[in-house]
């Protein structure tokens, strides 16, 4: 046993609600257990009960023992003095308010049938992946989909609350905000932590003063990220290290340099090395005049794509490092990496914005886009298809691993649709 499942039972009364009496006595019945409250203070608010003749207003708080009253130090803090009932397992201590009287208490051990506590074990116990593999056919199709709907908003408003936090360190800058966000991202994962430094250390209104020269937002990249040679005949690396030189000096970045060695490539395509998507992004700057107003006022899905069919300059459509020449023409940004970051980059944007300005036609053109783009095929997606779920579009993928990594792998199945279903009753 434990305050989930507890709290969980008291908030659906799954128990015998007849015949209700408190362990003092008491004569009791239930008439709004109260909204459950994930802050500080009691589990309950604004429940209704009526014990005896008399009807209460006020908090409800559960513990598996009353004595666990004790044990998180309630009787001291002043906002458990609304508690109006005490909903416990095992009521092993009376409990006493600060003014003498005792709480009352009901125990429901006592009220509960076995077979809600028999369901729930078995979700907990199971050792599968997705805990509610084996009954997830048993659940209706509403209430799947509407439990992917729901964890769709969860990642959408997740994500865009880290841009409203990057927003805040950005001092509501939001091309800034744009420029920083969509930079970590060309990280691809493995580089998102030295790319967003160097965005940080390079910011938007230096970029912005020298968008129509390739090859300085391209020394300003590659030198602040301490990746050019130091030495070198190559006429490329010269030009670099020279505009690099001046530009450093003029915007005092020389001390803000990065060191090579924060740059990974191992166990990569040579088509993901950081030195193409620092090229890749230089270009992308250089194409757009603002990062965030091409992305908020895309009239179209083909417009969106249209800003990230990126091609790197010349130099490195034949290497995938300094000097080193590649044996055959270096991928431009593919599909699927474009694809990757108006998922992770251009949508959590719009939603952060959308959220702000309170315009959910915005949150609508977001959901759209991820619509139209192909879902991501992986062991999480897969898993949710031999299960009868239909993957089609990144929308349904991002939903899904959402729903598998907050919900199936921390067994949080009695805050899951399908889960709490499940522990209700044994049919749909």
């Amino acid at each position: 046993m434990n305050e989930d499942i507890l709290s969980f039972i008291w908030r659906f009364q799954y128990f015998a609600a007849e015949a209700l009496c408190t362990d003092e006595g008491s004569k009791l019945s239930i008439l709004r257990t109260g909204h459950r409250n994930g802050n500080a203070g009691p589990d309950f608010s604004e429940a209704r009960v009526m014990i005896d003749d008399f009807q209460w207003v006020g908090s409800v708080e559960i513990h598996v023992k009353s004595s666990d009253w004790y044990l998180h130090n309630h009787e001291t803090d002043p906002a458990y003095e609304t508690v109006i009932l005490h909903v416990v397992w095992e009521n092993d201590r009376p409990v006493m308010r600060q003014d003498g009287t005792f709480l009352p208490t009901l125990t429901l051990k006592q009220f509960v049938e076995k077979s809600v506590l028999e369901r729930y074990v078995q979700l907990q116990d199971e050792t599968e992946t997705i805990p509610c593999a084996g009954m997830f056919g048993q659940v209706n199709d509403i209430q799947k989909y509407g439990m992917l709907d729901r964890v769709l908003l969860e990642r959408l408003d997740r994500k865009a609350s880290l841009v409203t936090e990057l927003l805040a360190k950005c001092n509501n800058d939001w091309e800034e905000t744009a420029y920083q966000w969509l930079g970590r991202h060309f990280g691809f994962k493995l580089n998102d932590a030295p790319f967003a430094r160097l965005t940080e250390i390079v910011s938007w209104k230096i970029i912005r003063k020298h968008r129509d020269k390739l090859i300085q937002i391209e020394a300003l990249l590659f030198g602040c990220a301490g990746l050019v040679p130091t030495e070198s005949n190559d006429f490329y690396i010269r030009q670099l290290r020279t505009e690099y030189q001046f530009l450093s000096a003029k915007y005092r970045l020389k001390s803000k340099q990065m060191n090579g060695h924060e740059w990974k490539n191992l166990r990569m395509r040579p088509s993901g090395f950081p030195t193409v998507r620092l090229a890749q992004f230089a270009r992308l700057l250089n194409k757009n005049g603002s990062l965030f107003s091409e992305i908020i006022l895309a009239p179209g899905f083909s417009t969106l794509q249209s800003m990230f069919h990126i091609e790197q300059s010349d130099y490195w459509q034949d290497h995938y490092l300094f000097e080193k020449k590649s044996k055959g023409k270096v991928p431009l940004l593919g599909k699927d990496s474009a694809n990757l970051l108006i998922v992770n980059g251009a949508v959590p944007l719009l939603v952060a914005y959308a959220r702000h300005r309170q315009q959910p036609e915005l949150l609508e053109k977001a959901i759209y886009w991820l619509s139209e783009i192909a879902a991501e095929k992986n062991r999480i997606t897969k898993e949710w298809e031999t299960l009868g779920m239909k993957v089609t579009t990144a929308a349904d993928s991002q939903a899904l691993i959402e729903w598998y990594n907050n919900y199936c792998t921390f067994r949080k199945c009695l805050e899951c649709t399908v889960g709490a279903s499940l522990v209700r009753s044994v049919s749909p």
